[in-house]
């Protein structure tokens, strides 16, 4: 059970970032144990944020102490979960404080005449660690999986001919921006993933997507020399796509591996990853990172097949205001 405790939540924008900088920092820290990933870039993008006081969230005092924080971004009639993190000397205590901001902030949501949507995929827990919040809330959930690749353990699977297959494997190019957000748009249509996250859902949506991969280091810092693509000789048309972030100095992660529809069953993707894995190999990368929903098997079992272990099982948490389960204020 959680130790007795004076627990106050209070809007995060009467917070600096000096004042919350200690917490985040040790936030950071978890993510490089847990994860291998370094998460020092997007911890001062967020600093950023806080201190600009627009962000919306919770601050939880515990005994006159910061212990925790959570806040949201707001995409249109959409809101995301950005984080709910609390650290305090007992770990129960920690996510008793983590639970009881996120259910502030839902509730907060949950009573926004202006919000259609919330989305939420907190990766530091545990699947089922923090889901009694979003279900009680109403939210449908979907497992998703942090797999990881040993690069000197890597397997390497016997690939499909490609001489005459009349597609070429090319670098990533900015030139390519719009064909690989129409790409994207039409590899997600009718996926469980565009379940998950609505921009996979809309063109405009997925350059959004795409935008944020190359531009912002929430899922580490791009690579543009790690990242390829698939053309059709033929008619120039994009067939496959894979982006790389660099998220430590020995770890890299795939960002994004589709392929489209009409090229899917020629093993493509299989050719695209065994490239980047080779490729990282030779520029000295010890692992590489991804994440995967459990549920897409043909996808699983790729990352499978070349090595990639399941390191981390964590829920992505999804509500629309059309669901019969919103809570109507």
């Amino acid at each position: 059970m959680p130790v007795a405790t004076q627990l106050e939540l209070l809007d995060l924008r009467q917070f600096s970032a000096r004042q919350l900088r200690p917490l985040l920092q040790a936030e950071a820290d978890l993510w490089e144990e847990k994860l291998h990933w370094d998460y020092r870039s997007s911890t001062d993008l967020l600093l950023q944020y806080l201190d600009s006081r627009i962000l919306p969230g919770f601050v939880a005092i515990d005994r006159g102490k910061i212990a925790g924080y959570t806040f949201c971004v707001y995409e249109g009639h959409k809101a995301v979960v950005g984080d709910s993190f609390a650290l305090t000397s007992n770990e129960e205590q920690s996510l008793y404080i983590a639970d009881a901001l996120l259910r502030k902030l839902l509730d907060l949501l949950l009573h926004s005449p202006g919000i259609a949507r919330i989305e939420s995929q907190l990766l530091l827990y545990e699947s089922g660690q923090m889901d009694s919040g979003f279900l009680n809330a109403g939210f449908v959930g979907h497992p998703r999986l942090f797999m990881e690749l040993d690069v000197e353990r890597s397997i390497r699977p016997s690939l499909m001919n490609t001489a005459d297959d009349g597609i070429e494997l090319i670098p990533w190019s900015s030139l390519y921006y719009q064909a690989a957000g129409e790409l994207i748009h039409a590899a997600y249509r009718h996926h469980v993933d565009a379940e998950i996250n609505d921009q996979y859902c809309s063109l405009h949506g997925s350059l959004r997507f795409l935008h944020n991969i190359v531009r912002f280091p929430g899922c580490g810092v791009f690579e543009e020399h790690q990242s390829w693509l698939l053309r059709e000789k033929a008619n120039g048309r994009l067939a496959g796509m894979l982006l790389c972030s660099r998220v430590a100095p020995e770890v890299a992660h795939i960002t994004q591996l589709c392929v489209s529809p009409s090229q899917r069953g020629r093993g493509l993707g299989k050719r695209l990853l065994n490239h980047a894995i080779e490729n990282l190999r030779e520029s000295g990368t010890d692992s590489i990172t991804l994440t995967v929903t459990e549920s897409n098997h043909p996808a699983v079992a790729l990352y499978e097949e070349f090595g990639f272990q399941v390191r981390h099982r964590f829920d992505a948490m999804v509500l629309s205001r059309d669901s019969s389960t919103w809570i109507h204020g």
